[in-house]
């Protein structure tokens, strides 16, 4: 099961804050992958590279160059979940691709009271963010991982 990365952030420390389409937040320490593998040695030397972080296409992990990246799965896996205040919030586009709905079906639900703007849902300039415990109460787990 892929969990897709929608932004990874650089800290101090070597550590990277990691944040993924479900609506959850990961703190990830580089220190092991830095003094154990010859790739990663290279910001002992370079800090400033580590800053250069950015997330791969399609969210399936994160990159500094052609040659040194992270799989969404190791992060996933290996990342310490920090609290946020945005906890279990996502993006209409994120919320349609892990249960296989159109988003039209999200505005519907919104406009027949389903979904309650305000305590399910919220717009936010032009994109709407939905709560994943809404989703889940009116269209059950997550079918699809994309």
């Amino acid at each position: 099961m892929f969990h897709k990365i929608k932004n990874v952030a650089p800290l101090p420390d070597n550590k990277l804050s990691v944040q993924f389409s479900e609506g959850v937040t990961k703190l990830y320490d580089m220190t092991p992958l830095i003094s154990k593998i010859p790739a990663f040695r290279h910001f002992l030397e370079h800090p400033e590279d580590f800053y250069s972080v950015a997330v791969d296409v399609g969210g399936y992990g994160i990159v500094w160059s052609d040659d040194l990246d992270l799989s969404c799965d190791e992060l996933w896996e290996n990342g310490v979940k920090v609290d946020t205040p945005f906890d279990g919030l996502m993006a209409f586009s994120d919320a349609t691709a892990l249960w296989g709905l159109n988003e039209s079906t999200l505005r519907k639900a919104i406009s027949y009271g389903k979904l309650v703007n305000g305590v399910d849902v919220c717009k936010f300039g032009k994109q709407w963010v939905i709560s994943i415990n809404a989703m889940k109460r009116e269209y059950g787990n997550a079918s699809q991982q994309s």
